[in-house]
């Protein structure tokens, strides 16, 4: 199933430490290239986010984000009993001096390393990054697949409109050779001295040779075949399709340039629109 190079996806999981959350969100790019965003304490997970993303995505302008959300109410605040116990000894030895000396409550706990937040596990919480990450990665490629079916069908729909006007085109060759035939023989018949029939012969078929679209129609035919083979591959295909639909330009321009009647004309253009169509769908593929 191909993908699509344009997705969104989300996501959060709650930790000790606060709420993680992830973005993915990617638009058109000839290459791959992430950009990532992350909070202080995971700045040294990013060589391993970058390889994970770029293990599951081959093209595409990505962005990833991740945040953490400190909680509502914490509970991470821990008393240092021993510096506690220390400053209460020291106000006992001093009480002597100073009998007039009072410490309240609310000034112990102000005074530098009597409170203090419980340390952050920092491999426990690369471990929850990393696994929500995985999550939306498997999130982002699903909607990458969802809007990449809807590409395909897009596709598809236009090579069978393809493949109908090469069979419209097929069926007006022998008529316009014919046409031309009586053409070139009446234009022969004209000429003040008559020409030797088995030159007028060859002259004829090498103009009939130069209007032949025989072989484009041919390679047009397989084109098609190949995209639709394409079509159906999981692995990232785009750069494929967009060489396809240089060769299927190339076919529908040889056409038209050969085209002597107004059907074949009108046939190569509409050609050309489907292919325009189609390689603007493909530069939403991966």
């Amino acid at each position: 199933m191909i993908r699509s190079m344009t997705a969104y996806a989300g996501g959060e999981r709650v930790t000790p430490w606060g709420t993680l959350g992830c973005e993915l969100r990617s638009v058109n790019h000839r290459f791959l290239e992430v950009g990532v965003r992350l909070p202080e304490d995971l700045r040294s997970l990013e060589p391993q986010l970058r390889e994970r993303v770029s293990a599951r995505v081959s093209r595409g302008k990505l962005d990833l984000v991740m945040r953490l959300r400190a909680p509502e109410a914490t509970t991470s605040l821990a008393v240092n009993e021993v510096l506690v116990e220390q400053l209460g000894d020291l106000a006992a030895r001093l009480q002597a001096s100073f009998p007039s000396m009072q410490v309240g409550f609310t000034e112990l706990l102000q005074y530098p390393g009597v409170l203090r937040a419980e340390s952050t596990d920092a491999a426990a919480l690369q471990a929850e990054a990393l696994a929500l990450l995985d999550q939306t990665i498997d999130s982002f490629v699903q909607a990458r697949e969802r809007e990449g079916q809807k590409l395909a069908e897009a596709i598809s729909e236009r090579v069978d409109g393809v493949e109908r006007i090469a069979a419209e085109v097929r069926e007006l060759i022998p008529a316009i050779r014919e046409g031309q035939r009586a053409k070139l023989a009446a234009r022969l018949a004209d000429l003040p001295h008559p020409m030797d029939p088995g030159r007028a012969e060859q002259e004829l078929v090498l103009w009939l040779q130069k209007l032949d679209v025989d072989e484009e129609l041919d390679r047009l035919s397989s084109h098609i075949a190949e995209i639709r083979r394409v079509l159906k591959q999981r692995e990232p295909v785009g750069r494929r399709l967009d060489f396809l639909l240089q060769e299927f330009n190339r076919e529908a321009n040889t056409t038209g340039s050969k085209s002597v009647d107004s059907r074949t004309s009108n046939a190569a253009v509409e050609l050309k629109v489907l292919i325009d169509q189609i390689r603007e769908q493909v530069q939403n593929i991966e």
